[in-house]
């Protein structure tokens, strides 16, 4: 293959390079005092501060320097991962060698397989070709590897690093020299230790070795080479004149010199767009388990529906002894301190994970997921000219079930691969992809292939040449000739590793990983390059990722890291020189400060000394909102306790009302009147078959969430399809779910076990698939909503006083004295302006409805008192559950005095069609509580439809 292309001179590259530069522009270098060394860096630190300043500056930038004499001198250079950071840091290499003659770097790297990547892209022809058409010169790479000792002959320090150092600037002047180490390199003792042949026979410690050289220091990933710790100050060793840290991550910057920030990132179309795919289990969030212990043994607590049970392990037992979901994971190792269990996660005391995660058949469900779209995406790459290669991205735990050539997973997922292949074959069209598929189902193991760590040391000639291909071939592993399509890993290929042509990331079960979302999903961010290794910007592509429930806000937490991290906090009292570079690098429109200035008096923004105006900050981010990004938080937003409004209560007024109010205040329980005990077990079967559809099978269904970026903020929706299937988990024991359904409806255990045997030998419904709590709690809504139904129609219902208390009341206290408030909520979520009419009880207008605040305005003469009843005050029980409560309650008297009329009303702004069905059972169970209310007065209960007049109802009740 001819190699990638790549693009020249990309702005966001190209602003990171200059940055850089420009640091040093003006400082000067001093010439080496050796050929082996390079030029050194003038200590001017008065102009090192000037010119961070003003790059900070231009780029928006709000950080203070940390340039001191005699102190390290770190610059940091923040590019969101699929940026192309690699790239901009070996061109910042050219650019140096060619500003300032420097020409030894060292590149330090966290992890094997990143310093594989380094050295693949540094070593590359298509890199080579690419950087000497600009500069003319090469790069020379220099890879640190860990040494075998050889006995009974001197011990030399590695062959790298000595030919590193004793380059020099004469015999190779065409050539810049980089030496590429690990951190486990650098913490190892062949840097440190004394070897019996020294270098230029002064040297025999590797690290002083490197320093001779003054070398510069570049950092990828500099989140792992905090400044606190080993790494770090082993790093220092090597004396750089000057460090540059590259990431998309940082602890805390030093000296930040330039950034490209996420949102920018995804607006300007340099990355891939995300759609994340979330097996929603709702079930599964009922179980945890928890280490609680290390002493002799592993001490679990598992915490399943509510119900806990402690477990001892030893080493080497199977946590699938704790739950049948935990099948192959083992307890390998722990301390006093620290468990390791057989997939390589590390627990610590009270440490959480959910057996469900490790569920096989959840990871089939999201494996077989993945197969289906890899599918869909390359048919679509394929046929498009030119073509892109995909490829898949799985993130596995146990690589024994991969690697085994029998392995489970490794046996399920050529199965599933068949399977679908021969599917597809089956109905495709194309010719040319058709016959591509069929020679993907000739040879399903070439489809696929994995890196692990332990494979640096396999001797299998497959593996080799699968981690070769995987780690070193970026090219090779993206030709459409090449049938492999699937990549599996044990977390071993994160950051720093990836490739362009990645669209799907498949994470099976939980990693334990605290990695930033943005890490995660960096492996496959990148835009692909098309067949002929160019970039393709020809449309949008997507990087589909799947996690399972356990990362159910995984597309929250990703969004709300980019949002957070694409931030810039701005001066919110005065327009300084950061603020002001944002708006002009935002708004290209202004030529220069002084125009944006004067427009910005004429809005009445600024004053003459650039403080804001009163509101001034917030009028600049609603006009020139693209200068913020998406992150800005102008500030915390605090929120106080709103003071609760009172509906006040005309004392005197309810002396008038008090009767009625005891009497239909009274407490009293719901009775069913059926005429064989039969009848309520033959209507729950009846509901049963009914309503077996509308059951949810207990298991987890995939939600599709796709990142959006809008108006300079990310955020996502929720993608749905026709094609969700449920995966089915068996949450509950038959038992327990007999126990559970028992006590939340009014049938004994025997007589559910009757009904469930009767309908599964009458194959109309199967109850296994559906045990859960969920199930229990979907049925006691059901049945209570069809019991409501059916309450006035197959069977009675009657009501019976349970005991002579009354008070305290909405109205009242204990002792029945009536309150002189209560809130407002209770009466109405809306108020108007006025007093209301003198015999109502409350002083405010309160209401809910048009047709409420009606009644309240229109007194009528003989009624005493009339009052909005409190909600939830009357509390009339409904069967299958729950209360309800009428809207009015109405005192009218006669001529003489004599009550005439204690009326309760029910107010609806609906015609009698208009009402809905659980309306008006509400008020059928009404009309029956106030029919059998044993009380010594007579209490009318009317419903108030639309444009019935309230003083129509009332002469209608009065005549009759």
């Amino acid at each position: 293959m001819a190699g990638f292309n790549f693009e020249r001179d990309l702005p966001h590259q190209l602003a990171a390079v200059e940055a850089i530069a420009g640091v040093f522009d003006g400082v000067g270098f001093s010439a080496a005092a050796t050929p082996v060394q390079n030029n050194l860096l003038n200590q001017n630190i008065t102009a090192l501060k000037a010119n961070i300043s003003a790059l900070q500056k231009s780029n928006a930038i709000k950080e203070s320097l940390q340039v001191a004499a005699g102190s390290d001198l770190i610059l940091d250079i923040s590019m969101e991962t699929g940026t192309g950071k690699t790239y901009a840091y070996t061109k910042t290499i050219f650019e140096l060698n060619k500003q300032f003659g420097l020409f030894k770097f060292i590149v330090a790297v966290p992890r094997v397989a990143i310093k594989a990547g380094a050295v693949s892209f540094l070593k590359s022809d298509a890199a080579r070709a690419h950087f000497n058409l600009d500069y003319k010169k090469q790069i020379k790479v220099y890879e640190v590897q860990a040494q075998k000792k050889t006995k009974g002959k001197k011990d030399f320090m590695p062959q790298s690093i000595m030919d590193f150092c004793r380059a020099d600037n004469r015999s190779s002047q065409n050539t810049i020299h980089v030496l590429v180490i690990n951190a486990g390199m650098i913490n190892s003792p062949t840097m440190t230790k004394k070897f019996d042949v020294a270098l230029f026979d002064t040297f025999n410690v590797a690290f002083d070795a490197v320093a001779h050289t003054k070398p510069v220091l570049i950092i990828d990933e500099p989140h792992l080479f905090e400044l606190e710790n080993k790494t770090f100050e082993n790093i220092k060793q090597f004396k750089p004149q000057f460090m540059l840290r590259y990431g998309a991550t940082f602890k805390n910057y030093q000296n930040l010199v330039y950034q490209l920030n996420a949102v920018n990132a995804f607006n300007q179309d340099l990355v891939k767009g995300i759609v994340a795919h979330v097996e929603q289990f709702e079930e599964g969030s009922n179980t945890r388990l928890k280490l609680i212990g290390l002493d002799n043994e592993a001490i679990f607590e598992l915490a399943e529906n509510n119900v806990r049970k402690i477990f001892k392990l030893a080493k080497k037992e199977s946590l699938s002894r704790i739950h049948d979901a935990m099948q192959g994971l083992d307890v390998v190792d722990f301390n006093k301190t620290k468990l390791v269990l057989s997939n390589g996660l590390e627990l610590r005391k009270n440490d959480v994970i959910n057996p469900f995660s490790y569920a096989e058949t959840l990871q089939n469900k999201m494996l077989q997921q993945a197969i289906v779209r890899h599918f869909e995406i390359e048919r679509n790459l394929l046929l498009q000219q030119p073509r892109i290669k995909p490829l898949s991205l799985f993130f596995i735990d146990n690589i024994a079930s991969y690697r085994d050539k029998e392995g489970e997973m490794r046996a399920y997922f050529e199965a599933s691969c068949k399977a679908h292949i021969e599917a597809l074959i089956a109905k495709e069209q194309d010719a040319t992809y058709k016959a591509h598929l069929q020679t993907a189902l000739g040879n399903l193991s070439a489809l696929h292939g994995g890196y692990f760590s332990a494979d640096n040391s396999d001797k299998d000639e497959a593996i080799e040449q699968e981690t070769l291909e995987i780690l070193h071939d970026k090219e090779g592993l993206l030709s459409i000739d090449n049938p492999r399509r699937f990549i599996f890993s044990k977390w071993t290929l994160r950051e720093g590793w990836d490739n362009p042509n990645i669209f799907q990331i498949c994470k099976l079960r939980s990693s334990g990983s605290e990695t930033s979302k943005l890490q995660e999903v960096g492996r496959g961010l990148r835009l692909p390059v098309n067949e002929y290794m160019s970039r393709d910007k020809s449309q949008v592509h997507d990087l589909h990722y799947y996690v399972d429930f356990t990362e159910k806000d995984f597309i929250q937490t990703l969004t709300q890291e980019i949002n957070d991290k694409s931030g810039v906090g701005f001066n919110q009292t005065k327009l300084d020189d950061v603020l002001i570079q944002a708006i002009l690098k935002a708004y290209p429109a202004f030529k220069d400060d002084e125009a944006l200035l004067e427009q910005l008096g004429e809005d009445g923004i600024i004053k003459r000394n650039n403080d804001f105006k009163e509101g001034g900050f917030d009028k600049l981010k609603a006009t020139y909102s693209l200068a913020f990004g998406s992150g800005l938080k102008a500030g915390k937003v605090k929120t106080g306790e709103k003071t609760k409004v009172k509906a006040t209560i005309r004392v005197e007024n309810y002396s008038e009302l008090k009767v009625l109010w005891e009497a239909i205040s009274q407490k009293v329980v719901l009775e069913y009147k059926l005429d064989d005990a039969n009848d309520f077990s033959n209507l729950f079967k009846k509901y049963l078959i009914d309503h077996k559809d509308q059951f949810v099978k207990t298991g987890s269904v995939t939600e599709q969430q796709r990142l959006i970026v809008e108006q300079d903020r990310v955020s996502y929706n929720i993608e749905r399809s026709i094609n969700e299937k449920i995966l089915p988990f068996r949450m509950m024991g038959y038992q327990a779910f007999l126990m559970g359904l028992s006590k939340e409806l009014a049938l004994s255990i025997s007589i559910l076990h009757t009904i469930f045997t009767e309908l599964l030998k009458a194959k109309q419904l199967d109850i296994n698939s559906y045990m859960s709590l969920v199930t229990i709690r979907a049925i006691r809504k059901g049945f209570n909503d069809y019991l409501m139904q059916h309450v006035f129609g197959q069977f009675k219902i009657n009501y019976r006083q349970t005991t002579n208390t009354i008070h305290p009341t909405k109205l009242t206290n204990a002792q029945g004295e009536v309150l002189s408030n209560i809130e407002s909520a209770d009466v109405g979520v809306f108020a108007q302006a006025g007093t209301t009419p003198p015999s109502y009880l409350f002083e405010e207008y309160f209401y809910d409805s048009q047709i409420e605040l009606d009644n309240i305005k229109a007194p009528i003469t003989e009624v005493m008192v009339y009052t909005k009843i409190p909600k939830n005050s009357i509390r009339i029980p409904l069967v299958g559950g729950g209360t309800y409560s009428p809207d009015f309650a109405y005192v009218v008297k006669t001529a003489d005095g004599a009550t005439a009329l204690n009326l309760v009303v029910e107010s609806k702004d609906k015609s009698e069609i208009g009402l809905a069905g659980d309306e008006a059972q509400k008020i059928k169970h009404a009309e029956a509580f106030f029919n059998h209310l044993q009380t010594d007065i007579k209490v009318v209960f009317k419903k108030q439809l639309k444009d019935k007049k309230m003083v129509e109802l009332i002469q209608q009740a009065v005549s009759v």
